[in-house]
């Protein structure tokens, strides 16, 4: 089955893999964007870059009403089974690990990561997801880094990337970062969900269509890319 990746707002996003589906820092409460609902969604993996709330989101509801598999990394792992959370796996950033829908790799990034009840949350990360469709990058929330350019090597099909600005990289920084990263699809995220973090994507399109050699997939909410 052919991999499937599927924007639920903001930073949230669905993978449907290896007769799997993954879901990606679920924020849907308070999420003014939101089409989708926490006590709806299906899971059975969450992935969690970093522990703002609104990356964190909803994990702990959604994972013990699915009893999906959560990951993240080790003091984010910790609180989480502070809270009630039972089937997760503890990573860091440069780790790796295999699972039955396919390899994780943690990558650093360059944000802050407190936790909703300001527990430390260790540090931000990215994530490689490797995949039998080709690896997917999801770059996390992070301002533009060199190291991209490293991350960039490992061949991306995809790459998730934010684009808001104020908070994380804006457009200029996003264009350097598809540059350094060289994926043949890139998807923006981290956008529009608030006045603050407003941009628009159509002169984005045209700048990476311009100014980079990746095909830039300005997804709707609820809109699927398949790799």
């Amino acid at each position: 089955m052919t991999t499937k990746i599927t924007w639920l707002g903001h930073s949230t996003f669905q993978l449907e893999m290896a007769g799997k589906t993954i879901l990606i820092d679920p924020f849907f409460e308070g999420n003014p964007v939101a089409h989708s609902s926490a006590d709806d969604v299906r899971a059975d993996v969450i992935i969690v870059t970093h522990g703002h709330g609104d990356h964190v989101g909803d994990t702990v509801s959604i994972a013990k009403r699915t009893g999906a598999l959560v990951i993240s990394n080790f003091e984010i792992v910790t609180w989480l089974q502070s809270q009630g959370v039972e089937n997760a796996h503890p990573m860091h950033i440069g780790g790796s690990h295999a699972f039955d829908f396919g390899t994780v790799k943690l990558t650093i990034a360059h944000h802050g990561s407190s936790l909703p009840d300001g527990s430390n949350g260790g540090n931000p990360t990215g994530v490689i997801l490797k995949t039998t469709d080709g690896n997917v990058y999801f770059a996390g929330d992070t301002g533009l880094f060199s190291d991209m350019k490293l991350i960039g090597e490992e061949e991306l099909a995809v790459a998730v990337i934010p684009v808001g600005d104020n908070f994380t990289m804006g457009p200029d920084d996003s264009i350097r970062a598809t540059q350094f990263l060289q994926p043949r699809t890139v998807i923006p995220c981290h956008y529009n969900t608030w006045p603050l973090i407003e941009q628009n994507m159509d002169d984005w399109s045209k700048r990476i269509a311009a100014e980079t050699s990746a095909r830039p997939a300005v997804l709707k909410i609820g809109e699927s890319f398949p790799l």
